[in-house]
């Protein structure tokens, strides 16, 4: 539940062509995207059955979104389309090093809300993901994830907004309800003004977080609960493109605690698909389900 984008990714982008001039690509690529968008992809790869619920336009940016994430087995009967406003979308030039500027599009993401909940789908449920609830408004995350606590499903978030721009007002109603808190290091010590990320997370904890399982890019992730601190290794690979990767993470974090690993198993599967997703082009690259992300992870 939560941000859906539609990205149009070319690559690669080493700068934008003066005036009216034309660049060759080799790849471009649209793909379905987002904090709940590219994590349901990923849910789906691991074999998790997933539904999507947001905010997409009225548009045919919308209609595209919706037919990619079916193609990949989401059901989309819990997206509602907003009149007036367009779908979010991103255009990303991928560097040749796999950097990702983005020229990003907020669209409708931001008018999601619980009227806009199917709350007897949310109780039928396992589990409830909600990406970037900053977006929408710390109460409403708030009540949206204490019904589902309510409803005896487990809980997690991601954030989207850059740690220069996160604060914990636009979080801390939503915290009490989340079992697992999915954000990168930039967001902990941005979020909470921390010094360094073990203060930020020690923050987040104290204002209700059961766990969280942060990514720091290359340097892997940290998995940190109110008894211990563990850190991953982040795999060795040849990155074509990082979009999606924290999203990955995220789904197969979620699917590992699901399946009752450790908290340290299940970073290392998200660490894994975070890995796979990051040899191609956009959130949904990589033909691989949660017995190859294992393999791979045993490598």
């Amino acid at each position: 539940m939560g941000v859906h984008v539609l990205d149009v990714l070319v690559r690669p982008v080493e700068a934008i062509p003066p005036g009216q001039e034309t660049a060759l690509v080799s790849d471009l690529r649209l793909t379905a995207a987002g904090t709940a968008g590219g994590t349901a992809l990923t849910l789906a790869k691991l074999g998790a059955s997933v539904r999507s619920a947001g905010a997409l336009g009225a548009d045919a940016a919308g209609d595209l979104l919706v037919t990619l994430l079916q193609r990949a087995g989401i059901d989309t009967a819990m997206l509602v389309r907003k009149d007036g406003v367009p779908t979010s979308a991103s255009v990303l030039p991928i560097r040749p090093n796999g950097e990702r500027p983005s020229l990003h599009l907020l669209g409708a993401n931001p008018f999601y809300g619980p009227d806009d909940v199917d709350f007897a789908a949310v109780a039928a449920a396992d589990h409830l993901h909600l990406g970037a609830p900053e977006l929408i408004g710390a109460d409403n995350a708030a009540r949206i994830l204490r019904y589902a606590k309510d409803s005896g499903l487990t809980t997690s978030v991601d954030l989207i907004a850059p740690g220069s721009l996160g604060s914990m007002d636009s979080i801390a109603a939503a915290l009490p309800y989340v079992d697992y808190l999915l954000p990168n290091e930039d967001q902990v010590v941005g979020f909470t003004d921390a010094a360094d990320l073990a203060r930020g997370c020690q923050a987040l904890l104290e204002a209700g977080v059961g766990l969280l399982a942060v990514t720091r890019g290359a340097d892997g992730a940290v998995v940190v609960d109110r008894d211990s601190t563990v850190a991953v290794p982040a795999f060795a690979v040849d990155v074509v493109d990082t979009t999606g990767c924290g999203d990955a993470f995220s789904a197969g974090f979620i699917v590992g605690m699901a399946l009752g690993r450790t908290p340290r198993a299940a970073a290392v599967l998200g660490s894994a698909a975070a890995a796979l997703v990051a040899g191609g082009l956009g959130s949904d690259h990589g033909d691989f389900d949660l017995s190859a992300a294992d393999a791979f992870a045993a490598t």
